[in-house]
């Protein structure tokens, strides 16, 4: 808090401060992304997916626990296809002597199909029986309160994918996104909106999570090779040292 305010007299932005992060070591864990081959929007072959790996490895992550699309409209991906897929992975993770540990769940669409899933406990989890769900990019889903009550009473704890990234929460009324913690959402952004990956507005909300303390889990959602330059050029930003240092952030909990 004290540099933060010695930056504020002296007329420089926090953000705009060096970052003293040279890898993700604090982080340890990324527990989103797609890179199970051929099953999502995400990596196309085994080899690129171990070429990610290996640069995860450099970069200071210990772990990876990536998330395919589940969507009913979609990438209909069942618990089979991903566990499959992950075992894969994991053999080429051994044949290539990589020393990371590599797991898998979904990132589940909030659309009509996640009430049989439930009714099956049918769902992929992580951690304390976390669940990482999102939602449309484009309209506000009209019974969002009612879906996470049915995963909250069934015993999951849910983390809303990339919140920051919803504009008719931050255009509107950022009180929504209080709405949501209050009924006790756990919030999980990406790394890459603190590089504007996603646009300005992504960007500056964000910041404001983290300024208010409602980060409490952060992810690369990388999908192919080419993020993984953004990725590395996350490490510039005081924002990312300022989540990463927050005794709040839950990724090392997951080890």
């Amino acid at each position: 808090m004290f540099n933060q305010l010695k930056h504020l007299f002296s007329g420089q932005k926090f953000e705009d401060t060096p970052s003293s992060l040279t890898d993700f070591s604090l982080m340890g864990v990324d527990m989103h992304s797609h890179l199970i081959p051929g099953i999502d929007d995400g990596v196309k072959s085994m080899q690129d997916s171990i070429a990610i790996l290996r640069k995860f490895q450099d970069l200071g992550f210990r772990k990876i626990i990536t998330s395919p699309h589940v969507v009913s409209d979609g990438y209909n991906n069942s618990t089979e296809t991903i566990l499959k897929g992950r075992d894969k992975v994991r053999e080429a993770i051994k044949e290539n002597n990589l020393q990371i540990e590599f797991d898998a769940v979904a990132e589940y669409y909030l659309d009509y199909s996640i009430n049989e899933k439930i009714e099956k406990k049918d769902l992929l989890t992580f951690g304390k029986n976390y669940v990482l769900v999102e939602l449309s990019y484009l309209t506000k889903t009209n019974n969002i309160h009612d879906l996470m009550y049915k995963l909250q009473i069934a015993g999951y704890r849910i983390i809303l994918a990339h919140p920051e990234r919803y504009p008719y929460y931050y255009e509107k009324d950022f009180a929504q996104y209080h709405t949501l913690k209050d009924r006790n959402v756990y919030f999980q952004i990406n790394l890459m909106s603190l590089v504007g990956k996603y646009g300005k507005g992504a960007k500056s909300t964000a910041e404001k999570m983290i300024d208010e303390n409602m980060v409490n889990f952060v992810g690369t959602d990388l999908h192919n090779e080419n993020g993984l330059e953004v990725i590395k050029s996350c490490l510039k930003e005081k924002y990312l040292e300022k989540i990463l240092t927050c005794d709040r952030l839950l990724n090392k909990t997951l080890l």
